[in-house]
């Protein structure tokens, strides 16, 4: 391919690769909503530790994701894909051979270090492969395929997990046979390995255009980084990435928990079920936002739906169980133009050194893992309702961001009103 001439060839095979890699990530990130009362009860934790699981993967976020930038300078991005895969397929087979805690936490670590490296070369790769016209479609496309991994995976997990439903079922026999009888859920992690190896083979066997990527797309030198982390703005749009990826996982984390906790409510259905929903709410909101974003400012839009999360999640701590099964999807619904309104308005804000900034706000992916802690812990100190009250905290510093941000460039919206 020739730089200067436009990208007219798709490869349609790196197309299907870069969305697999994003089903891949959603399914096993966010797997962890719907077990984690089974893992507290299985391992006989405390709140506390409990937060400290989500904490172990998210940290690998903020670690691995400046790094990441590096080595996809450095390495092709056919070595980076098989060794994560590869990697991630040992550690998944690993915790589900030699279950306990401290290997759970091993492994999570391990998958969220594979995830950061994976989400920093997969959208380069999506422009390339899908042609650069293409790229607004294809980028959608993939949020989409995202949010289906995040609501499919609740009923693997019920599938693995319910024997009164599956007891004859052969295949979900044989990867609970795997396991020991009181951990079937552990079984999940068979299934990731068996895909992570699987996508191994499909890496390696396929041929791969050069990928030359745009200047906002590279990794800059330590330089940039510290002349970015001078400008105020960077740190305050790094704590909204921090804050909102916290937030979510606050609440998705601890769904079914609180539900089982104050409503009694079974995790392995009715709490699943309600994981699910969320995760489909937060995919369906994000089309509306894309909509929304053609007509109104997206400061305002950010104000709009931060205010209204608040007041559904004070409505499902608060409110009876009919109302929490409501409301915990709905939040879903509202927070989700969030990360796409803040990042936009992140990059806007800077006249360069945009590949550094991209860096520097993947690494507030991080909130995922210190904010879900914050709420365990608590929890455990007061109970797991005041703790998930705590997240008002962070929806609160995102709804600032509608009144302090001063983006360079405004997004573009169209007018509904005719020109005289």
């Amino acid at each position: 391919m020739e730089n200067s001439k436009p990208i007219t060839k798709r490869y349609y095979h790196i197309i299907a690769l870069v969305m697999l890699v994003f089903f891949v990530i959603s399914f096993i990130t966010n797997i962890l909503n719907s077990i984690i009362v089974d893992v507290k009860d299985s391992f006989e934790l405390s709140l506390t530790s409990t937060g400290f699981l989500p904490f172990t993967f998210f940290i690998a976020y903020g670690i691995m994701s400046i790094p990441a930038g590096f080595l996809s300078e450095k390495y092709s991005e056919k070595s980076l894909l098989t060794i994560s895969f590869l990697v991630m397929g040992l550690a998944s087979l690993g915790f589900a051979l030699f279950p306990s805690y401290g290997v759970f936490s091993v492994t999570l670590f391990t998958l969220g270090c594979c995830m950061a490296v994976l989400q920093v070369i997969i959208n380069p790769m999506l422009r390339i492969a899908g042609g650069e016209e293409h790229f607004a479609f294809n980028s959608v496309l993939a949020q989409l395929v995202f949010g289906a991994a995040s609501f499919l995976s609740p009923y693997l997990y019920k599938y693995l997990v319910n024997t009164e439903s599956t007891g004859n079922d052969e295949i979900a026999n044989t990867l609970r046979g795997i396991v020991p009888d009181n951990l079937p859920w552990a079984s999940l992690y068979i299934v990731f390995a068996i895909i992570a190896f699987i996508l191994v083979v499909y890496v390696f066997m396929n041929k791969y255009p050069k990928f030359t990527k745009n200047e906002d797309e590279k990794a800059g030198d330590t330089s940039s980084y510290f002349d970015l982390l001078k400008n105020k703005w960077t740190i305050l749009y790094f704590l909204g990435i921090f804050c909102y990826v916290g937030a979510e996982q606050g609440v998705g984390n601890w769904i079914s928990q609180f539900l089982y906790q104050y409503h009694g409510l079974d995790p392995q259905t009715t709490g699943a079920d309600t994981v699910s929903y969320f995760w489909a709410m937060l995919t369906v909101g994000c089309l509306l936002g894309l909509l929304l974003l053609k007509f109104f400012d997206s400061r305002k839009i950010l104000i709009a739906a931060t205010a209204i999360t608040i007041i559904a999640l004070i409505f499902s701590l608060t409110g009876s169980k009919e109302i929490a099964l409501v409301g915990f999807p709905m939040i879903g619904f509202f927070i989700s133009v969030m990360y796409s309104v803040i990042f936009s308005l992140a990059l806007n804000s800077v006249k360069e050194h945009h590949g550094s900034l991209s860096g520097i706000l993947c690494t507030g992916i991080a909130g995922g893992a210190v904010i879900p802690f914050i709420v365990g812990g608590l929890g455990e100190l007061m109970t797991l309702k005041m703790g998930m009250f705590f997240l008002v905290i962070p929806l609160g510093f995102i709804l600032s961001i509608g009144f302090w941000a001063k983006p360079l460039v405004n997004n573009k919206t169209i007018s509904l009103k005719k020109d005289k």
